[in-house]
């Protein structure tokens, strides 16, 4: 006999699908928006001679990149679980937040480099180009970071493309902002060194989602949830004389599971017991409940 395939829905997340076909459709719209202002703005930074302008040229390319990888997780996310990968491909959305943290980290560290160069030897740059396509890079990234901004707070995924295109809107106000000051006072140096401000704000955004995305991928216990309160809760049901070896842990963005152990010394409560657990978790947003009902403390009994 083969093994039946376990659904989506055994592991409560089949009410995902229709988000990660949603931030799939979003990602596509914003990736094509991205990838032809890319190109202009690459261009005109090469004819000003500005590295405001092709600082944020190589951070939109690395949000190309990122879009891309995000939008073949939210296709690759949505395929069914299967007997080999029990949890299906949910997880992958946090190893591209991993990847797009990293990413962002390694561009802030080749605009602070290349700003060192240019404060040794400040440039000739054309500030009215630079002024110019900073305010249209604003708008651009404007009209992503409203097709973005939903799924944000819902995937840690779409978090990694918003914050990817929340530092292009950044670089643009800082071009916007290097162009008047060197049309204003024909100060160059103002361009590096807001490049050097873009690339401290990229950091503190990449390394915010590295930190989520390792913390899930570790399993640690999810910021919004104490796990004291966890067993509180269900040390407090009638019935329950015991509580031990829980554990709460992301197994995605928006799927929280929980599995413990718990002594009840009448068999014939377990299903009371165990609904209320349900309902007890479901009250904290933990979504996906595993819980073995005991007579005696089975791990005591295996340490004697």
């Amino acid at each position: 006999m083969t093994q039946p395939e376990p659904s989506q829905r055994s592991l409560e997340c089949a009410h995902r699908a229709p988000l990660l076909a949603s931030h799939a459709h979003t990602l596509k719209r914003v990736l094509v928006l991205t990838a032809l202002f890319l190109v202009v703005e690459a261009v005109a930074g090469w004819v000003a001679n500005s590295l405001a302008l092709l600082a944020d040229a190589g951070h939109m390319f690395a949000d190309v990149a990122a879009l891309g990888l995000a939008l073949f997780v939210a296709w690759a996310a949505q395929r069914p679980a299967t007997a080999e990968w029990t949890y299906g491909y949910l997880r992958l959305e946090i190893l591209a937040a991993l990847v797009n943290g990293a990413a962002l980290l390694v561009l802030a560290g080749g605009i602070v480099w290349e700003a060192t160069q240019r404060f040794r030897q400040p440039p000739v740059v054309e500030p009215r180009i630079l002024f110019g396509v900073g305010f249209a890079g604003l708008l651009v990234n404007v009209v992503a970071l409203r097709l973005l901004h939903r799924g944000h707070k819902h995937s840690l995924n779409v978090r990694g493309a918003y914050l990817h295109v929340l530092g292009d809107l950044l670089g643009s106000i800082g071009a916007m902002a290097a162009g008047a000051v060197i049309l204003v006072t024909g100060w160059t140096l103002a361009d590096p060194l807001i490049s050097v401000a873009i690339a401290v704000l990229i950091v503190w955004s990449g390394a915010r989602l590295a930190r989520d995305s390792v913390e899930i991928l570790l399993e640690a216990t999810p910021r919004q949830i104490s796990l004291s309160e966890v067993e509180r809760r269900i040390a407090g049901i009638p019935g329950v004389s015991d509580v031990h070896d829980l554990h709460v842990w992301t197994l995605t963005s928006g799927v929280v599971a929980m599995s413990g152990h718990a002594v009840v010394g009448d068999p014939g409560a377990n299903q009371r017991v165990l609904e209320t657990v349900q309902g007890q978790m479901a009250d904290l947003g933990i979504n996906h409940v595993t819980m073995q009902l005991e007579r005696d403390d089975t791990c005591a009994n295996g340490e004697q």
